[in-house]
């Protein structure tokens, strides 16, 4: 839980944020989720025109697959350890990340595939109606994707936003164009805080939504 300075902190950084970006494109829904990131990464980047992208059914979906307990799926421990860790308490999500799995290397060189790649295929069941959380590593964008082309799995959310050089934008400008629920961005920019951000975003609006 939040301690009275820490909230009192929190909401002088928003207040910072609103002021400096004024007006932009983002709903009601989607800015609070752009603002977070931007109160986790201090880059103003992020508020730009159709920066930050959404599927129509994203924001509802995510909210909505967390309130029924969803499992949510992540690529690398970053992404897990900036999350707030009441909030999955509290609506019995389950953190899942198998990059660590010591079994994982060696299905992963058996397969040809990375271990980011093997770690979205042993999740399968976890991934088909929860919620998949990428920040760092593409190869796990694209074979969510690719589960998802072969009728695998059904994600309620993919939040896709991996930083780098090396696929980053590709997999995001794939995933923008795919039939299912999703939350990305363009460009090189992204990683772990933004990814865990956006999650953080959709327990508060969950909470509001509640309450």
């Amino acid at each position: 839980m939040q301690t009275r300075k820490g909230q009192e902190i929190e909401d002088e950084s928003m207040q910072i944020i609103e002021s400096e970006i004024g007006s932009h494109s983002y709903n009601e829904m989607e800015w609070p989720i752009v603002r977070r990131i931007i109160h986790s990464t201090a880059d103003f980047d992020f508020a730009g025109e159709n920066k930050l992208l959404f599927h129509k059914d994203a924001i509802s979906n995510g909210i909505n697959a967390l309130k029924n307990g969803c499992s949510i799926v992540a690529d690398v421990n970053g992404v897990i350890g900036l999350m707030n860790k009441q909030n999955p308490k509290d609506f019995g999500n389950n953190l899942i990340c198998n990059i660590s799995d010591p079994v994982l290397m060696k299905s992963a060189k058996k397969a040809g595939k990375t271990r980011a790649q093997m770690s979205m295929r042993i999740a399968e069941k976890e991934i088909n109606g929860g919620i998949v959380v990428v920040g760092n590593a593409p190869t796990a964008l694209l074979e969510v994707m690719e589960m998802f082309r072969e009728g695998l799995v059904k994600p309620a959310l993919v939040v896709g936003i991996p930083v780098g050089f090396v696929s980053a934008v590709e997999s995001k400008d794939e995933l923008s164009k795919m039939d299912m629920p999703f939350i990305t961005n363009i460009g090189r920019k992204g990683g772990s805080p933004c990814a865990s951000a956006i999650i953080n975003a959709l327990y508060k609006l969950l909470r509001q939504g509640s309450n």
